[in-house]
C-alpha cells in the first residue's frame, strides 16, 4: 500500500520528469557538448519503447511500495493508441514513471539514483563509448 493517494497518472507525471532531468544530468556528464545531440539521446532514452525495456530490469528488485506504484501507472487506462510503441510498452513506461514520482514524492532520492543506474546503466554507457 502506498503511503498517500495520488494515483498512476499523477505518480507518472512526476516521475516521467525525475527520469528526464537524470538522464539530462547523465549525458551532461558524458561530455556531449553539443545541444542537438544531447536532446536527440535524450529522446531515444526517455521514449516508450527504451522505458519499457529498462523496467524489466527493474521488475525483480522493486521493493512492494514501488511495486505498488508501479502498477498503478502500469494499469491506468489508455484513452488513444500511442504513436511509437505498443499499447504494453506504453503501460510499462507509465508504470516505470510512476514508480520514478512515488520515490520523489516521498523524498528517496538515494533509490531514484540507484534505480536510474540499473535502467539506464549499460545504455548511457554505450552513447559515453560512442563519444
Amino acid at each position: 500500500m502506498l503511503a498517500f493517494n495520488y494515483n498512476g497518472v499523477t505518480l507518472a507525471y512526476i516521475g516521467d520528469a525525475v527520469i528526464e532531468l537524470a538522464v539530462r544530468e547523465a549525458l551532461i556528464t558524458s561530455g556531449i557538448t553539443d545541444t542537438g545531440r544531447l536532446s536527440a539521446a535524450a529522446q531515444k532514452l526517455v521514449c516508450a519503447k527504451t522505458q519499457s525495456d529498462a523496467v524489466e530490469k527493474l521488475l525483480p528488485i522493486l521493493t512492494p511500495q514501488e511495486e505498488a506504484a508501479y502498477k498503478l501507472g502500469r494499469n491506468h487506462r489508455v484513452s488513444g493508441k500511442p504513436k511509437h510503441a505498443s499499447v504494453s510498452e506504453y503501460s510499462r513506461a507509465t508504470g516505470l514513471e510512476a514508480i520514478f514520482g512515488y520515490l520523489r514524492l516521498t523524498g528517496d532520492g538515494e533509490r531514484i539514483s540507484e534505480l536510474i543506474k540499473m535502467a539506464y546503466g549499460d545504455t548511457l554507457d554505450e552513447i559515453k563509448n560512442q563519444i
